[in-house]
């Protein structure tokens, strides 16, 4: 059983005091920092590129940084957040056009490789690629957008995912991004996840550390 991580998404960090934001976050107890790439094309919103990344390195960090990928294509942002000092890459598979040639180019740049999967999205789609992944997404919202509601249905998907990966023996993370907070962190870690993903969670409120021990709290 992999140690579960609490991965804050600066997509609800204050901006203004980003590294500082970082700082603060892990010293309350985040394991590491998530990047919600988006483009404005793949998903209606845009939020921030490599650039954002080599400045939080450059500032001090050292934390992983995990960088899920919602832009289209995909290639050229793989090579570039690898470049910026990205430690694990997710992407989704509706947005390469050959996926495992994206997973390898994950890998070939020294980072961690993953596939995310939108609520609609079937399990299917890792039928030949699963052994070759570090960590599977589940979004249990629809992606574009920081603040949504979580979508139920999702923990019967992480279940289902848990077991393929058991009987096939592997050692793959199961990572949760969307509307996890308190109250709904605990039905994600049973039912098989161990990589949450929460940003105003912790972000909105006014103790990091208490808003990270009270989600941590539900692991058990």
């Amino acid at each position: 059983m992999h140690k579960p991580l609490i991965a804050p998404s600066i997509l609800s960090a204050d901006f203004a005091r980003l590294g500082q934001e970082v700082d603060d976050v892990l010293r309350a107890g985040a394991d590491i920092i998530h990047f919600d790439v988006m483009d404005n094309h793949y998903v209606p919103n845009l939020t921030f590129g490599p650039t954002i990344c080599k400045a939080l390195r450059k500032y001090g960090v050292t934390a992983d940084i995990d960088v899920h990928l919602m832009v289209s294509p995909v290639d050229s942002m793989i090579e570039a957040f690898a470049e910026a000092g990205a430690s694990m890459i997710s992407f989704h598979p509706e947005a390469s056009q050959h996926v495992d040639r994206s997973i390898e180019l994950i890998k070939q740049s020294g980072c961690k490789a993953g596939l995310a999967l939108n609520p609609a999205t079937s399990l299917s789609v890792l039928d030949y690629v699963l052994d070759k992944l570090d960590h599977v997404l589940l979004m249990s919202v629809n992606p574009g957008f920081g603040g949504q509601k979580f979508i139920p249905t999702t923990v019967e998907k992480i279940a289902q995912l848990k077991n393929i990966i058991d009987e096939m023996g592997l050692n793959t993370r199961i990572e949760v991004d969307g509307g996890i907070n308190k109250d709904t962190i605990g039905d994600v870690y049973r039912a098989g996840a161990d990589m949450f993903v929460a940003g105003s969670a912790i972000f909105n409120t006014n103790d990091y550390k208490k808003a990270i021990s009270d989600l941590t709290q539900q692991l058990k």
